[in-house]
């Protein structure tokens, strides 16, 4: 017997400018230019992923029920191209939901990277055919097809709240979410902590780090 499958209305694409300069910007700038808690923790790359390479998108969330993949399957069909699947599968790892065929189905679909708070499985099919994949875990046990599940809606991603277009930044240290309507502000904050850094580095090399900072956060007690 069929089961109900909610489908919330999709949300505007964003500028694909937008896109490229989050595509240069590391998941920890994210994180240290918005307090510190931007990152869906545990949720890893275990495939696809280039080193060095950053992938960005909007989100399109799926709830489902943990180890069950048809409104998963369902997200891939409505997919736009530059979308970051994000699915919300309450962070089990016993059962994968999602695997090699529907990883190369999301390439078709021109996704940017899949999101699975959950397991995934065919890791070699996925490095080989999907785009970029990040899980909380690994599972050969395949999994259930039986719903329910809801399409673009808000989900909690690792802890983190997620709505259907939000931007989503991945790359070997995990995933960043901004929220969409802080986008434009994030990314600025971002650009300038970037260059910072890259300044430091200048110092660093040059042995001109300033590190006074260190003594004057501590107070020193002399031990006999």
């Amino acid at each position: 017997m069929p089961v109900d499958c909610p489908i919330h209305p999709a949300t505007p694409l964003p500028p694909s400018e937008l896109v490229d300069r989050l595509r240069k910007l590391a998941t920890s700038l994210i994180s240290d230019v918005f307090g510190r808690w931007a990152g869906a923790t545990g949720l890893l790359p275990v495939a696809g992923l280039v080193p060095g390479q950053v992938v960005a998108g909007p989100a399109l969330t799926v709830r489902t029920r943990p180890g069950d993949n048809l409104v998963v399957h369902k997200a891939l069909d409505l997919a736009r191209p530059g979308e970051v699947l994000v699915v919300a599968g309450g962070g089990q790892t016993d059962r994968a939901v999602l695997g090699g065929l529907m990883g190369q189905y999301a390439t078709t679909r021109g996704l940017a990277a899949l999101v699975v708070d959950g397991a995934v499985r065919d890791r070699a099919d996925l490095a080989a055919l999907a785009p970029p994949v990040f899980a909380a875990g690994v599972s050969h046990l395949g999994p259930y097809k039986d719903g329910p599940g809801e399409l673009r809606c808000p989900v909690a991603l690792a802890g983190v709240a997620v709505a259907d277009g939000d931007l989503v930044v991945g790359d070997e240290d995990g995933i960043a979410v901004i929220p969409r309507g802080r986008a434009e502000e994030i990314v600025a904050l971002a650009e300038e902590k970037r260059s910072a850094e890259e300044a430091e580095r200048r110092a660093i090399a040059a042995g001109t780090w300033d590190r006074a900072w260190i003594d004057a956060a501590l107070r020193m007690v002399e031990l006999p």
